[in-house]
This record gives structure tokens, C-alpha cells and sequence, in this order.
């Protein structure tokens, strides 16, 4: 059984977190591209997809309720239980005052930090200005690299001159969202880390106590 085959066998999980305001939303635009170009090179690597979008701008009422009563509301408590299962998360955010949105932020907020441990991530960010796109290196990168995230080296900033303009002097913004995805496949190829730990906790107590008895 050659490698494409066992991946087969496999499936990889993707949470799209959008935190664009408006409909449509640039930032929305990015995040489906992103998710569009992982999903195809994912296949083309031999894995089954899945592919859950979040619009984290439906979530706003349940994210700010969740802050005063500690309580995530029955939508709030499914997008949560879905990003902790997934195996990457690809997270696009406007830029307001120079960094992420509030929005964004809030929702991260009311993760379990520890969750997040280990999980591949894509960053992508929109604004008015290319000025803004320092964004992704000294606003983004820092929050999911102290949640302790897989990231991909690439981030995607998109302007106005990206949309519909191929031809800007610049790298078109197709090219650098495969580059992006493609990162991010290479960190979802082979075993996953949380992966690995639920099935070391799935075992049976009295092998994992031989375990520990044998590495002693």
C-alpha cells in the first residue's frame, strides 16, 4: 500500500473562522479561497475533507452573553466542540487599529486555551490599506503561537487591488493562497498530535500503567 492510499484512509478536519462584519465580506472571500486551495491539495494528497465555515459575526450576541454568564449558549457550545475537534483551523480577521477585530479575539477568548495546543492554523487577514498587513506577523502570529499552535509560515494579507486584479506588479493573491494552503497541508500530513494523545487515552489503564512501569 503506497502513501496516497493510507491517507486515503484518513480525514482532515478544517474549521474556517471568518470575522468579517460585512455581506459580503472581504474577509469571508479570503477565508473561502484559503479553504478552497487546502481542500483541493488535501485531496490531491490522497486525505478525505471536511470543511466547517464560521461566521463568527452570527456568534457576536452569544460570544459577549458567554462573558457575563460563563455560559456558552447551544450554537456558541457547537462551534467551540468543533474547532477543539478539528485537525487545523484557518482564521481570517479584518484590521481595525491595527490589529484583529474584537469580534475575533472575543471568540478566541472563550476557547479553552489548551484546546488549541498543537492544532495546524492558516492566518489570513483583510484591510483598506497594504499598511496593515504587518498584521499577521505582529498581531496574530503571537496570540496562536502563545496558544502553542502549529503555524503556517505563509499568512495571507488580501487589499482592495487583490480582488479581481491579476496583474497588480506584485504576487496575485491566488498564488500566495496556495502557497499558504500548501504550508498548511504539510503540517496536517502524518499523524497529528492531538490525535496522537486521544488514543494514548483511549487505552486501557492497565496498559498504559505498563507503559509508564517499562519507561522507568
Amino acid at each position: 500500500m503506497n502513501e496516497q492510499q493510507e491517507n486515503a484512509m484518513e480525514t482532515r478536519r478544517i474549521t474556517v473562522l471568518s470575522a468579517g462584519l460585512g455581506v459580503p465580506s472581504s474577509s469571508r472571500l479570503l477565508a473561502d479561497q484559503l479553504a478552497a486551495s487546502a481542500e483541493r491539495q488535501l485531496r490531491g494528497a490522497g486525505y478525505e475533507v471536511k470543511i466547517d465555515i464560521v461566521e463568527l459575526r452570527d456568534l457576536a450576541v452569544d460570544i459577549a452573553n458567554n462573558f457575563v454568564t460563563g455560559y456558552a449558549a447551544p450554537r456558541l457550545a457547537e462551534v467551540i466542540a468543533g474547532v477543539e475537534d478539528s485537525d487545523a483551523i484557518i482564521a481570517v480577521s479584518p484590521v481595525f487599529s491595527a490589529s484583529y477585530s474584537g469580534l475575533f479575539k472575543s471568540f478566541i477568548d472563550v476557547l479553552d486555551p489548551k484546546s488549541l495546543d498543537g492544532k495546524a492554523v492558516l492566518l489570513g487577514a483583510t484591510g483598506g490599506t497594504d499598511r496593515h498587513q504587518m498584521v499577521l506577523d505582529y498581531a496574530m502570529r503571537p496570540l496562536f503561537t502563545y496558544l502553542r499552535t502549529r503555524i503556517a509560515a505563509t499568512g495571507v494579507f488580501a487589499g482592495p487591488q487583490d480582488w479581481g486584479n491579476t496583474d497588480d506588479g506584485g504576487s496575485p493573491l491566488s498564488s500566495r493562497v496556495d502557497r499558504a494552503a500548501g504550508e498548511l497541508v504539510q503540517l496536517l500530513s502524518g499523524p497529528q498530535p492531538h490525535r496522537k494523545n486521544d488514543a494514548l487515552e483511549s487505552l486501557p489503564f492497565e496498559q498504559l500503567l505498563a507503559g509508564i512501569s517499562a519507561g522507568r
